[in-house]
Formats: structure tokens, sequence, C-alpha cells
């Protein structure tokens, strides 16, 4: 690599830890791991994994969620025994 060029970017001091280690278990350093990452994304003109949103966080749950908390806070939510609520002993 005689052309190298150093690339530096910020992330999280413990993802960085876990990072490494986990490089260390595969044998090789974070460096190489985001080469490999490089290479394959150019190669196939794509990031070479899914990327998705956590439907759980989207907008529409959220304010669902929200709705349901405030619905408790002013008393207004009403709970009911279901199948999954029993008791540990029955």
């Amino acid at each position: 690599m005689s052309n190298a060029v150093n690339v530096n970017f910020r992330m999280d001091a413990e993802l960085k830890r876990n990072m490494e280690e986990l490089c260390d278990d595969l044998g090789m350093s974070m460096t190489t791991a985001f080469t490999i990452f490089a290479k394959r994304m150019t190669r196939e003109r794509r990031i070479p994994f899914d990327v998705s949103a956590d439907r759980f966080y989207s907008e529409s749950n959220m304010r669902y969620l929200n709705g349901i908390a405030n619905d408790v806070r002013e008393g207004r939510a009403h709970f009911t025994e279901h199948a999954l609520s029993e008791d540990e002993d029955t």
C-alpha cells in the first residue's frame, strides 16, 4: 500500500473497545476490518449488510406508546388479566 492514507472518525469508546476485542478474536486489526468493509462495499456498490430501523422506535409507534402512557398517568387506562398473567402456582 504505497499510497495509503489515514482516515479519522469518531466512535463511541465502548463500541471501539468491543470492536477491537472482536477483531482480536478474529485475528485482525480494526484497520483490516474497515478495509475489508470498504473493498466489499466498493466492489458490490452497496452496503454489504441490511440496514434497517427498529420499527419499535418509529414515529407512529412512539405516538401510540406516548398516548398509552398519558392514559395511564391520567387514570384513563383500564387493565385486565389475560392468560399470560396467571399465577405461577397454577
